[in-house]
């Protein structure tokens, strides 16, 4: 029992530690002013001259953050990797050609394209908020078509969610920043820019944990910009995917000033359960029709029971106000329930609550493995909604809860996409990609077996009805007929591989462990 309470013990002052303790991070002043020491000391180095062979064991296309498709010649397209750099396919796909290796940092966010001016704008630092979602490092800009690069501030953003530009005037563009993953930071937000990059004011700024993940111009107004924003935090042992900073934004003089759209009364999910949020906007014979998928992290509707019971599935979200309501029977039930030691009773826990020395959530770290929590807790998941009036009102298209889609990670996808020739089909990515032939009542998978799960790209021909480009976390896959067959298209060898090891065979053998793909073994001589 002494060890028992000791564990206990070190639990609850490891909480509160990590609740109250910010390892500062390092300034993206001292990173960019890094960059050039540490090329010239690449050229100093005694293995510079070192030439390196590709040892396989096969090529294994990475994580897709972005694309962006010439409109009219969809067989040139450009692929953003979350941490494979920026490529170039002038023939669908057959090969690509990289345009982003020597920059400082390989991690990317979102791009826009100015096909019109050959200009290329890339975000860097990928948005979707794993612990493998690497800081980049601000805005870079290149007016010929990637052959040279300038980086254009908001290095501190970190991680960059979308990049606007207004197609009429090519000095002014929007960026949705979305900040720090691991520590809080105010260079977050929207920005605009008026000289083309060269300065940034921040338009909407919430809070240091509170950033814009997804932005949209409306495709009726031109002045009009609708703005997602998404309150989360990350540590090592933890992460927080919601919060009431998550909301839709509008702004009716391009982008200098912006509202609320969602408030309580507005039909959208609002509060400590609202996650990321994906946009989307299509113009109708109607006018413009809005949607918007949340990862809604509330718990879902508890089915009766005859008996009340206090359960791990409820404190893992529960608010400090929610559980200080609680009778104290319940709580005292579950103490008991899981042998916790009688110093640590109801009346005791309660004070600790309330005093903020832990949080309801802690009464289950202690009982259970954290890991379980990505599938086993019943949250709402993912959800669509529309608006026909502007984002005033929202209802959400589908009665039926969408099951195995987003799990209890959708921080990790956050894209709904509507095709502008037929405003009733909506996609929706998450595991799989789902597609909706009546706006979003009913879904079916359009995932195929030469498809990766983990989508978080989509491009929608507004020409060609049927032509889909699709980007996930094995690569990119093109389809013709709405995802009922798809073709591969993954040349670049940019997979993310975790860790690699080597045997002592002779000759050895590489091992290789990659995100989502498995671990892989080949000779060293391939």
């Amino acid at each position: 029992m002494r060890l028992f309470f000791t564990l206990l013990l070190c639990t609850f002052a490891l909480t509160l530690f990590a609740q109250n303790e910010h390892p500062p991070f390092t300034a993206a002043a001292e990173r960019m002013a890094s960059y050039p020491q540490r090329q010239a000391l690449a050229k100093q180095s005694i293995v510079n001259a070192i030439e390196f062979r590709n040892v396989g064991p096969t090529i294994m296309s990475g994580r897709v953050a972005d694309l962006d498709v010439r409109p009219d010649d969809p067989t040139y397209f450009y692929v953003a990797y979350a941490s494979g750099g920026l490529w170039k396919t002038e023939n669908n796909g057959t090969s690509f050609e990289p345009l982003f290796d020597n920059e400082m940092v390989m991690t990317i966010g979102d791009i826009a394209v100015d096909w019109a001016r050959n200009t290329i704008w890339v975000g860097t630092g990928e948005v979707n908020s794993s612990r493998s979602s690497y800081a980049g490092a601000g805005v870079y800009k290149s007016t010929d078509g990637g052959k040279s690069w300038q980086q254009l501030g908001l290095a501190e953003t970190h991680h960059i969610g979308r990049i606007v530009l207004d197609p009429d005037n090519p000095n002014i563009a929007w960026v949705a920043a979305l900040g720090h993953l691991y520590s809080p930071n105010e260079e977050r937000g929207v920005f605009k820019t008026t000289d083309g990059g060269l300065t940034w004011s921040k338009t909407l700024y919430i809070d240091e944990h509170t950033g814009a993940v997804d932005l949209i111009r409306s495709p009726t107004e031109p002045n009009t910009l609708y703005a997602a924003t998404w309150q989360r935090e990350r540590r090592a042992w933890n992460f927080v995917e919601s919060g009431p900073g998550s909301g839709i934004y509008k702004s009716t003089d391009g982008g200098e000033s912006w509202d609320l759209l969602t408030t309580e009364t507005s039909g959208f999910v609002t509060g400590e359960g609202a996650g990321r949020i994906g946009l989307d906007a299509v113009k109708t014979e109607n006018g413009l029709v809005l949607f918007a998928a949340i990862d809604n992290y509330n718990r879902r509707p508890k089915k009766e029971e005859e008996e009340r019971k206090l359960t791990k599935e409820e404190l893992r979200s529960m608010s400090r106000e929610e559980f200080l309501k609680l009778e104290k029977y319940l709580l005292k039930e579950y103490l008991q329930q899981y042998d916790f030691p009688e110093r640590y009773d109801a009346d005791k826990v309660r004070s600790m609550v309330e005093k903020g020395e832990i949080q309801p959530k802690t009464l289950v770290d202690y009982v259970e493995d954290a890991n379980a929590m990505l599938f086993d807790v019943p949250v709402t998941g993912l959800e669509l909604y529309r608006s026909d009036d502007g984002g005033q009102s929202w209802k959400r298209t589908h009665e039926d809860f969408l099951d195995n889609v987003y799990y209890t990670y959708g921080y990790y996808f956050g894209q709904v996409r509507v095709d502008p020739q037929a405003p009733d089909k909506v996609f929706v990515m998450g595991v799989p990609v789902l597609r909706s032939d009546d706006g979003g009542q009913s879904f079916e998978s359009i995932d195929g077996d030469n498809v990766h799960g983990d989508h978080h790209a989509l491009w929608i021909n507004p020409r060609r009805a049927g032509h889909l480009i699709l980007g996930n976390d094995g690569g990119v896959n093109i389809s013709y007929d709405y995802g009922k067959s798809w073709v591969k298209c993954n040349t670049p060898a940019v997979g993310q591989f975790y860790a690699i090891a080597v045997d002592m065979a002779e000759p050895y053998r590489v091992y290789g462990g990659l995100q989502d793909n498995g671990v892989w073994m080949g000779p060293s001589n391939y």
